[in-house]
């Protein structure tokens, strides 16, 4: 309790974007809209607001060049065309199928942009959409509930129903955007109201956090009291970040929480039932070492309750060649290993590993389900690049020539970039922090990834007899 004190008297102050509360946002309570066309009305109803409550506020000029909300910044999306914090949507002639593309915490539909681009290459009509409490404030992410979310994810469904008739529509989730996704699966099982999914491929997913989530629910509670404003975030940072709160709130945490919890009950119910439907297909990526989310979650509570020989995981391994060093102290090789080596997971593992620990070359080793065998092994067009030891949770849905996150700055001087960036200097002088910078923002094998995604819905879209 005497932390919780210190932290509410302490720390950098409160702004506007963290104490704005958007009225026109979307809540299931009020729902406020009953199509997708209504949610986008209200959206931009939502960023008028945002504009005349917190950019009109906020000072502009040289000293204000990397914050968010203010206008006219080298932060400031309203400057970027399209604004890619606003829900999107890519059509198609004749579409083979649709596709909602579903972002995580904190997050934007930028997020899985070029995914959703690549797809409507091939012949899909796409909807991102932008989570309600997302794309604006931080602020809308302390009064943020799930059912919010929910709620607005099946607005987007219908919405693609209408554009692909009866064609196969499938679920593209990243990190929340995936516990959504796997929610929604189970609640089309039984409701026939709702569109069954041909496919789920999921991206870093949220299907088990830190047990420590669980104390957010006391920290919001003594956050409402008079002063204690501070507790309502689990952090908060400046906002140069023009697709990404870098504030998190507190109750965003325990809503992740609740969700998670959520999906592994239903789960591990729906496991014991002995007439349950075979799931939706589904293909998860997931990096090794993800400082968010648990890869022994997405196994135990999530793929191995799933019916075999449908759904599969691919795991981006660490750098082996270039860790050679005792600084290293968590190795997830002994995890690793075990998956690799057991031949009763129903669901097929690739492994994107080094050739061999002496060297950069990158390759793919796949076993199938029920073996412990390798039957497949296949190199990657890139070797890992020099000074990247591994993926993170928030790298693998950007490609290395992401213009914001890559892996190098864009051709334009003027515009920003947040990507992969070689600092050295005396502590303190940045106003980023060094675990910030530290955090690998794209992935090296971006391509991998999308390849085998959409290979794994226009497989599923065939199965479907589109």
């Amino acid at each position: 309790m005497l932390s919780l004190l210190i932290q509410a008297c302490s720390g950098p102050a409160l702004e506007p974007w963290h104490s704005e509360r958007l009225k026109e946002e979307f809540t299931a309570k009020k729902a406020q809209a009953d199509s997708f066309e209504e949610y986008l009305a209200l959206e931009d109803r939502l960023f008028h607001e945002l504009d005349e409550t917190v950019y009109e506020q906020t000072p502009t000029g040289g000293s204000f060049e990397l914050l968010r909300y203010s206008r006219g910044s080298a932060a400031d999306p309203g400057r970027m065309t399209p604004n890619w914090n606003r829900s999107f949507e890519l059509e198609a002639d004749n579409p083979r199928g649709g596709i909602l593309l579903l972002h995580g915490m904190s997050d934007s539909p930028y997020s899985l942009r070029a995914l959703g681009e690549s797809l409507n290459r091939q012949g899909y009509h796409v909807v991102g959409l932008r989570m309600p409490g997302h794309g604006s404030a931080p602020s809308g992410l302390t009064s943020l509930h799930w059912h919010d979310m929910r709620a607005a994810l099946r607005l987007a469904v219908a919405r693609l129903g209408q554009r692909v008739d009866d064609g196969p529509i499938h679920l593209v989730g990243y990190s929340t955007g995936a516990a959504l996704a796997v929610d929604y699966a189970l609640d089309a099982e039984s409701d026939p109201a709702l569109r069954d999914p041909a496919s789920l491929v999921l991206i870093s997913p949220a299907l088990g956090i830190s047990p420590a989530a669980a104390l957010a629910r006391w920290k919001l509670l003594i956050g409402k009291l008079p002063g204690l404003g501070r507790l309502e975030w689990l952090q908060i940072d400046p906002e140069f970040d023009p697709y990404k709160y870098n504030s998190f709130a507190t109750n965003a945490g325990d809503q992740v929480h609740r969700l998670t919890r959520r999906v592994a009950r239903r789960m591990a119910a729906r496991a014991r039932r002995k007439d349950a439907s075979p799931f939706p297909p589904t293909l998860v990526f997931k990096s090794t070492v993800d400082a968010t989310v648990s890869t022994g979650a997405v196994v135990d509570r999530f793929l191995n309750f799933l019916s075999p020989n449908r759904h599969e995981l691919v795991l981006f391994d660490i750098n082996r060649a270039a860790i050679k060093s005792p600084l290293l102290v968590d190795d997830p090789g002994p995890q690793t290993r075990r998956l690799m080596d057991d031949s009763t997971l129903p669901f097929a593992v690739t492994l994107i590993t080094n050739a061999t620990t002496d060297s950069r070359q990158v390759e793919s080793r796949r076993k199938p389900p029920y073996s412990s065998d390798i039957t497949s092994t296949a190199p990657l067009e890139r070797d890992w690049p020099t000074g990247i030891i591994s993926l993170s949770h928030v790298a693998l849905p950007f490609p290395p020539d992401d213009p914001l996150y890559g892996e190098r700055p864009p051709g334009n001087v003027d515009s920003l970039f947040l990507g992969q960036l070689a600092v050295r200097g005396e502590r303190g002088l940045l106003k980023i922090s060094s675990d910030w910078l530290l955090r690998l923002r794209h992935n090296p094998f971006y391509d991998y990834l999308e390849d085998t995604a959409v290979g794994w819905i226009d497989e599923a879209n065939a199965a479907s007899g589109q």
